[in-house]
């Protein structure tokens, strides 16, 4: 009798037992679920973060706006030309009287340092003020040589600019000049100066100046000079060497800004063919200074 009851307390505890396993373990399901109603709290504040976020296209549009104009800037004002044209109104083309050529072709035996390669053809006109005349013509001429070997120094104004006896005046050797006096002072726009050219032949140490001062001791403007190592005394020039034809040497004033002046002084030093100085005709072209 006895061990029938323990028998059936012992079923008891089992069931007891096994029951507080079930409920212990139904109750363990059930609190899972309460952890995903917390999550939605912790992300509900990451959305309002991301909104400044979509702020940045409204910002993009703007830079773009900012931009938008450059590519009309590359159109800026007409610049005014470098070298301004003398304030004389309506431009011309120069017109100058050429003597007929003495040789044909381009001489190859001719080695000068810093030599201008000719054209081969004739150069382009030069534009100057309307009523731009030859300042030159028939005016006085001085020379550091006072007796010439051959010709009169009046030769080199007269208007003749033919290469052949009788034309052109030979000075002696080494540096020599010659200067002629306009009678007043100018504006300059032009200078054209044949030393020789019956013969294929390059001047050295050729140098160009005006002044308004006879004895060119102040007031000098230096506007051609070829001398590359100072041998005439007159400083370092960067102008180029250059074949005699009868085109002559033409140098732009208009380009230097059309200097005043009443006197202009050539310079020489021999040529390629012998040491002595050879002038056939300059001209200077300008109107008298108002």
């Amino acid at each position: 009798m006895n061990k029938r009851l323990d028998s059936m307390t012992r079923i008891v505890l089992l069931v007891v037992l096994a029951f507080a396993v079930c409920l212990a373990s139904s109750c363990a399901k059930k609190q899972p679920p309460q952890t995903p109603t917390k999550a939605p709290q912790k992300t509900a504040p990451a959305t309002p973060a991301k909104a400044p976020e979509a702020a940045k296209p409204a910002v993009q549009p703007a830079a773009l706006t900012t931009e938008a104009p450059k590519p009309a800037a590359p159109a800026p004002a007409p610049q005014p030309p470098a070298a301004a044209a003398p304030s004389a109104g309506k431009m011309v083309e120069l017109a100058i009287e050429l003597p007929k050529p003495m040789f044909v072709g381009t001489p190859q035996d001719i080695k000068v340092e810093n030599l201008e390669k000719p054209l081969g053809k004739p150069r382009h006109p030069m534009l100057v003020p309307e009523g731009t005349v030859n300042l030159a013509k028939d005016k006085p001429v001085k020379s550091s040589d006072e007796m010439p070997i051959i010709g009169e120094i009046s030769y080199i104004t007269d208007g003749d600019k033919e290469a052949a006896d009788g034309s052109y005046v030979e000075l002696g050797p080494l540096v020599q000049h010659i200067t002629v006096d306009l009678g007043k002072t100018c504006e300059l726009y032009a200078i054209v100066v044949w030393h020789y050219h019956k013969q294929p032949r390059v001047y050295t140490d050729v140098v160009v100046q005006v002044s308004n001062d006879a004895d060119f001791i102040k007031d000098v403007k230096t506007v051609f000079n070829n001398d590359l190592d100072n041998s005439a005394g007159l400083g370092v020039g960067t102008d180029k060497h250059y074949i005699e034809t009868s085109e002559g040497k033409l140098i732009d004033l208009i380009s230097q800004g059309s200097p005043k002046a009443r006197y202009v002084r050539f310079y020489s030093n021999g040529n390629t063919s012998n040491d002595l100085n050879h002038y056939i005709e300059v001209e200077v072209y300008g109107k008298p200074a108002q």
